[in-house]
């Protein structure tokens, strides 16, 4: 520990995270099952708002929608930072437990001062707190529209087999020394295989995220189960896609439905899950939650289900990923319009947090240049029981007063 270069003039009331009273007996966590909870590829940071994945396995500090629970400080950090006395990160892969009711201390991320009694809003970038009574807003502009995607491409083909890879784990480290022809590996995946004398492998083993050498091919990877498992063949739930030939329309992104094929039949529903080495949304590989019912051989593909935003250059504030769309012409109920892409997730869009274009989620009719804003942050049961300056920490309860 470093020799200490600050004195308080009052000591911290609490850290971070932790429970703010002695009520143990009304604190609840989130059901789960065989596996779950384990921290995404990302980390997970004690004293803030999580959102579970949608095989309710992986939580991460980014989402859309209502918050899966909350992260307490139950010490099950590991100090990975060189020369560092403390962390407040979960590290990938570990197991944890998320709380969704109780009293907690928070950090007061908004811009003005808590109020007892205040909502707790979760901020979908971070899932850091902010109180008030209404949902913060982070962006806005008077002449945005919404338009709806259809992409195509040539040159698309999609096994009808699982991808398949000879491959070890020792620990939480999954090494893949040979990959099988058109196939990708990517986080998300969940994997099988062994036998008696290489060990077999974990049923609720997932990949986690990718490490070093190539992303979606030979190379490390983290998985979510300790284990040691010899070099044996190892299968991965889910399916490919590679496109070779030029986009006529659109853009391909996370989310999107695959509709047609020209050659071969698709599993019905099959959406792509994760970019692996697509360049802006065109030529590249894929993954995808199911492989093809007979497979795709080079042809034409095509995808739905996913809007293009545009924000005209009267943008004010942040635009940023997950946050929600409101708008005249944007639903309120039913599938509600989250970003899921800036540039950072998809270099065929331009939106770095202004003015530029982003992919949301929804499907519904275009909408023409109107005024369009962005909710930051969704509304929690949790309320403020203590005043808190902005970068204090707060009371937070999930029991309300009276």
């Amino acid at each position: 520990m470093s020799f200490p270069s600050i004195v308080n003039v009052q000591g911290a009331p609490a850290v971070l995270g932790d429970f703010a009273d002695k009520n143990s007996g009304a604190r609840t966590t989130v059901d789960t099952g065989a596996g779950a909870f384990v921290v995404g590829p990302n980390g997970v940071a004690v004293g803030s708002f999580v959102w579970a994945d949608p095989t309710n396995t992986f939580v991460s500090n980014t989402g859309q929608g209502p918050v899966t629970g909350f992260m307490h400080r139950d010490q099950l950090s590991i100090i990975t930072t060189y020369l560092a006395d403390d962390t407040l990160m979960l590290s990938p892969g570990f197991q944890t437990t998320v709380f969704n009711n109780g009293s907690f201390w928070v950090k007061n991320a908004g811009a003005t001062a808590s109020t007892i009694g205040e909502t707790a809003y979760a901020l979908y970038s971070n899932g850091q707190v902010v109180f008030g009574t209404s949902a913060p807003t982070s962006g806005s502009c008077t002449s945005g529209t919404v338009a709806k995607i259809v992409s195509a491409s040539t040159g698309a083909a999609i096994p009808a087999t699982a991808p398949s890879m000879t491959a070890s784990i020792s620990g939480t480290t999954l090494t893949v020394t040979a990959v099988a022809s058109g196939t990708v590996v990517g986080s998300g995946q969940v994997i099988s295989g062994g036998n008696a004398s290489t060990g077999i492998i974990d049923p609720n083993t997932t990949i986690t995220g990718f490490i070093s050498g190539t992303n979606g091919g030979v190379g490390v990877y983290s998985v979510n189960v300790s284990q040691s498992i010899a070099s044996t063949t190892v299968t991965a739930s889910g399916g490919c896609m590679t496109l070779t030939g030029a986009n006529t329309s659109g853009v391909f992104a996370v989310g999107q439905t695959l509709a047609v094929a020209s050659s071969g039949t698709l599993t019905a529903g099959t959406t792509i899950t994760a970019l692996i080495s697509a360049t802006a949304g065109g030529a590249g590989t894929y993954l995808l939650s199911a492989p093809a019912a007979t497979a795709v051989t080079a042809g034409t593909i095509t995808a739905q289900n996913a809007m293009f935003l545009t924000v005209d250059s009267s943008s004010t504030g942040v635009w940023a990923l997950n946050d929600l769309l409101t708008g005249s012409g944007i639903p309120t109920t039913g599938t509600l319009s989250y970003i899921s892409a800036t540039n950072a997730q998809n270099p065929n869009v331009t939106g770095t947090g202004a003015a530029g274009t982003y992919l949301v989620t929804g499907f519904y009719n275009a909408v023409s240049a109107e005024t369009i804003t962005v909710n930051s942050g969704v509304a929690t049961k949790w309320i403020a029981q203590s005043i808190g300056a902005p970068g204090e920490l707060v009371k937070m309860s999930s029991f309300l007063l009276g």
